[in-house]
């Protein structure tokens, strides 16, 4: 007697990978792909200066001068079938209010997620983790007045 292996139903996908099946076929949406779009909202909300944490940013700054720039980096999403919650890490531009930054943070990420990705945001968690003060960018000024 010939042993038979159980059938994989075609609705099983890998981890980190999200799918939709129609009768023309199937639609595959791979998590990075959400956490990009998620960034790319986040990045242009206002008074967002930068995405992730201190390590983040640093490592990111390698990579981007290698790579290009990860439009995914302080980004965290958790994707079920229909509903996709995401985790956000910003650094604030100084002195815009840190409430509006998040919400409209929340708002961009929401609104770019389920019009593009098309699937349900349950929550869009925003921590702010550092603020940008413009006088970080003239810092060779800073130095020269010093010497």
């Amino acid at each position: 007697m010939a042993s038979t292996t159980p059938a994989t139903p075609a609705s099983v996908a890998p981890a980190g990978v999200t799918t939709e099946s129609s009768t023309l076929g199937k639609t595959v949406i791979n998590d990075s792909v959400i956490a990009k779009v998620a960034g790319i909202a986040a990045r242009e909300s206002r008074g967002v200066f930068a995405l992730g944490g201190g390590a983040a940013r640093a490592f990111g700054a390698i990579r981007e001068a290698v790579a290009g720039e990860d439009k995914s980096q302080g980004i965290n999403v958790e994707v079920g079938e229909t509903q996709v919650a995401v985790d956000v890490t910003i650094v604030a531009e100084y002195p815009a209010p840190l409430q509006d930054v998040s919400d409209g943070v929340r708002a961009n990420v929401i609104q770019a997620v389920e019009s593009i990705v098309g699937m349900e945001v349950t929550e869009v968690n925003v921590t702010v983790n550092d603020v940008h003060l413009p006088s970080e960018d003239n810092s060779d000024e800073a130095e020269a007045r010093v010497q």
